[in-house]
């Protein structure tokens, strides 16, 4: 099993290879321009339709979500928004749709490729309250109590420490701030050869923890008022199967009661924290 950091830079590789692509390899080819196996076509099974969103730019959408988490996230005009694991920028400029000349908007990504990226197509729609900042969304480069939103699309299971990701957002958040998370979800237990497959972990299968540990990290990080706002379960065709099960094996995990699940949930930040906390970065909470 590979340690925190070695996951870290296989998601890193996948995503700069998946950012140095063009459009057209990222919709045909396989699993990156240094990959023979298949499995971008676990992306597209799980991305929703973004392209009839108001705000919506065919550059910076690379087919990576599962939701349309700002289409939940009750973003008001002048509001500052966080997107984390911004890629392009897809998220980021419909979220700017919402906030308005007044708002803002910051893109978080660890992939320097994914950062040029977005950058470039802020620039071509001369959006000057969108800005992108590289570093790790669970330890963003970002003031405390900053953002009233955090959204982020198919993302947070990619990230091997979720306590410490979903901590960070609270950080930031302002009190009485909130979020609309998109992420991938299991319900049972998926077949234990997936968690050791490199490719499924960088295709958020085996990155994801289950459904019910999910909320209650996000409870347990002191967030009120959670709620799911979709909760979608992913079929994936026996052609990707077949890339890592044999026919008996998909015959069983089709049978078996685990689920793939695409979920948004939204929370919020109470206005008074009242968690009775040690002081920041002691560990406490």
């Amino acid at each position: 099993m590979k340690n925190d950091h070695e996951m870290k830079e296989l998601v890193r590789e996948k995503y700069t290879a998946i950012a140095l692509q063009s459009q057209t390899q990222n919709a045909t080819s396989c699993c990156g321009a240094t990959s023979s196996c298949c499995g971008d076509e676990v992306y597209n099974i799980m991305a929703d339709d973004y392209t009839k969103l108001e705000g919506y730019n065919p550059d910076a959408d690379l087919g990576l979500g599962c939701g349309l988490p700002t289409e939940f996230a009750k973003i008001k005009e002048g509001d500052t928004v966080i997107d984390l694991g911004s890629g392009a920028g897809n998220d980021a400029f419909i979220a700017r749709r919402f906030t308005g000349k007044t708002g803002k908007v910051i893109g978080i990504d660890f992939t320097e490729p994914m950062i040029k990226k977005a950058r470039t197509n802020a620039d071509k729609l001369e959006l000057n309250n969108v800005e992108f900042r590289q570093g790790d969304i669970d330890d963003m480069p970002v003031t405390s109590n900053y953002a009233n939103v955090i959204v982020s699309n198919c993302v947070l299971n990619l990230v091997p420490n979720k306590h410490k990701v979903i901590s960070e957002i609270y950080r930031v958040l302002k009190p009485g701030g909130h979020f609309s998370i998109s992420d991938i979800v299991l319900e049972g237990e998926l077949p234990a050869k997936w968690r050791e497959i490199a490719e499924l972990y960088a295709g958020c299968v085996s990155g994801a923890i289950q459904k019910q540990l999910y909320l209650e990290i996000i409870e347990q990080a002191g967030f009120k008022n959670i709620n799911l706002q979709k909760d979608k379960v992913i079929i994936i065709p026996d052609t990707i199967l077949s890339n890592y099960l044999t026919a008996d094996e998909i015959l069983e995990y089709k049978n078996g009661k685990a689920k793939i699940t695409s979920i948004t949930v939204y929370a919020e930040k109470p206005v008074k924290d009242e968690r009775n906390c040690c002081e920041p970065g002691s560990g406490c909470c």
